[in-house]
């Protein structure tokens, strides 16, 4: 691998005007974010005073389709089905149903509650086989099943959905509703304001992370959405069908796009190749977010500054201990996930009821940080220690609506149920920590969790990164799973070979049966 590519992980220090052991400090912010890359996989920290609140990872050969658009050529159209199949350029033709093929529309607050002006139009009457068409995806392929493809063209930014087709302007249903007259009338003069007179520019959604936006904010994301809409434009007119005009920008674009704030005071990068491409990224689309990218070349792995990688590691695991030595239970299943709080050997109140009162308090602030670490989305039930005097339930309720309050994912919090439960939701924005990096495992029945071989494969990669800077072996050796020696040898050759010659050292490879799945050891020679 040439040096630019990995040279964020061979040489770390932060680099903005001068050389620094750790990220330097925006002066308004309080948060920091560390980006370790690699050409398999991206990983995204969010510190806040100190402590690790939220992760993201994208890996290289599992980033999804859902929000790419494609300039498509109707295959077949089936009057029957009232659906059409489209071949957008993958083994698969995708599928296009009329609900989803676009007509004016007016009203309503979001793309699933905008009406229709005028009845739904029968498919044959919309496309026709051998007609090119732009499409987006807006479900994956599964299984046998192609993509699902819509004509009504939406495209994200940090804070507002554009709509190219529409005039529309209304605000997520996710926001109180009597917020939204004011933050409607608020986005049409910003719109207004940027738009030349006489012209239709496509309408606009505030999101619902958009509520606390400034106006400076919003009006940056209206440039950035019309800048991005031209140019799917310009391709739709140059390129050949079966084209990807435009895909949903990679971790690295979000992490600009949508974790920058005002609280903001480092984004700092660990590679100089891609540390690059985010300036330019910058200066085009998020120029707020310019002045706050460091480029880090420290000896020490990045994630290192933090202990990140720990964090990730417990962060897997079902127990979590409270500082006063109370501890939480975890359990996510399908349905919902569960969090039971306990003492443990908490003694340090006057009587047990301000012990039980203190350990729920604590609990609070670290059951809102793990559900942002883990991504716990969808339905939670915490099982809080049974308190006998209300006061104590409300002052807990109370503080965990505060600490849930920091979440950027929007929550909803009941009160104490008759059992003394409170039962929460968290939307769900992308898979789960543990869904991303672990399976069940075959050895226990199912009934625990162990890392897939895909994550050992880069848990892997990156300790040998670690191990030849630091004490330059000759040779490197690799024990491990069959099945992650497979993995080596297969889909993750490329990345693999790129160490090798990036460090300029050979490493072997050694099947062991004998090795539980998520276990390895590697031998410097």
């Amino acid at each position: 691998m040439h040096e630019s590519s990995l040279s964020g992980q061979a040489h770390q220090s932060v680099d903005a005007g001068a050389n620094h052991s750790a990220p330097q400090p925006h002066p308004a912010g309080v948060q920091e974010i560390l980006v370790n890359w690699a050409p398999q996989e991206t990983r995204v920290a969010v510190i806040e005073h100190g402590a690790v609140q939220e992760l993201h990872l994208e890996r290289t050969l599992e980033r999804g389709l859902v929000g790419n658009i494609y300039l498509g050529k109707v295959t077949r159209v089936l009057p029957g089905m009232q659906s059409a199949f489209v071949d957008i350029g993958l083994e698969r033709a995708a599928f296009l149903h009329v609900g989803d093929v676009w007509q004016r529309q007016s009203g309503g607050e979001t793309l699933a509650t905008i009406r229709r002006q005028e009845p739904l139009q029968p498919i044959e009457k919309q496309v026709f086989e051998g007609q090119s068409i732009v499409v987006q995806v807006i479900k994956d392929p599964l299984g046998k099943k192609g993509a699902r493809l819509s004509t009504q063209i939406s495209v994200a930014g940090r804070s507002l959905v554009f709509l190219p087709q529409d005039d529309h302007i209304g605000v997520s249903q996710k926001i109180p509703p009597q917020e939204r007259d004011a933050l409607r009338q608020r986005l049409q003069d910003l719109v207004t304001a940027h738009t030349e007179a006489g012209k239709n520019t496509g309408g606009f959604i505030l999101r619902t992370n958009g509520e606390e936006s400034s106006d400076a904010e919003l009006a940056e994301d209206i440039q950035y959405l019309r800048t991005t809409w031209q140019k799917i434009r310009h391709a739709a007119l140059s390129k050949p069908a079966t084209s990807l005009l435009h895909q949903d920008l990679d971790l690295l674009r979000r992490v600009l796009r949508d974790l920058v704030g005002e609280a903001t005071r480092s984004v700092t990068i660990d590679s100089r190749e891609q540390y690059g491409l985010l300036q330019e990224f910058a200066k085009e689309f998020t120029p707020t977010a310019l002045e706050r990218l460091q480029l880090y070349r420290g000896e020490r792995p990045i994630f290192d500054l933090y202990n990140v990688d720990e964090e990730i590691t417990r962060a897997l695991g079902r127990r979590v201990d409270l500082k006063s030595g109370g501890y939480l239970i975890i359990d996510q299943t399908e349905a919902l996930t569960t969090i039971d709080v306990n003492t443990g050997g908490y003694v340090g109140a006057r009587n047990f009821d301000d012990t039980i009162f203190k350990t729920n308090l604590e609990a609070t602030q670290t059951i809102a940080r793990q559900l942002r670490l883990r991504n716990l989305g969808g339905i939670v039930v915490v099982d809080f220690i049974d308190m006998t005097q209300e006061k104590h339930q409300q002052a807990v309720l109370q503080e965990f609506r505060k600490q849930l309050a920091r979440d950027r994912v929007r929550t909803t919090v009941c009160e104490f149920s008759p059992l003394g439960l409170v039962e929460m939701t968290r939307k769900r924005t992308r898979e789960s920590l543990a869904h991303m990096l672990t399976q069940p495992c075959d050895i226990c029945q199912g009934t625990g969790e162990v890392k897939t071989p895909r994550s050992v494969c880069y848990d892997i990669l990156r300790e040998i990164l670690r191990e030849a800077r630091q004490f330059n072996p000759k040779e490197i050796k690799v024990l491990a799973a069959p099945e992650v020696i497979e993995l080596f040898l297969d889909e993750e050759s490329q990345y693999l070979a790129s160490l090798s010659d990036f460090i300029a050292k050979p490493i072997a490879l050694v099947a062991e049966s004998s090795l539980a799945p998520d276990r390895y050891d590697i031998v410097l020679v």
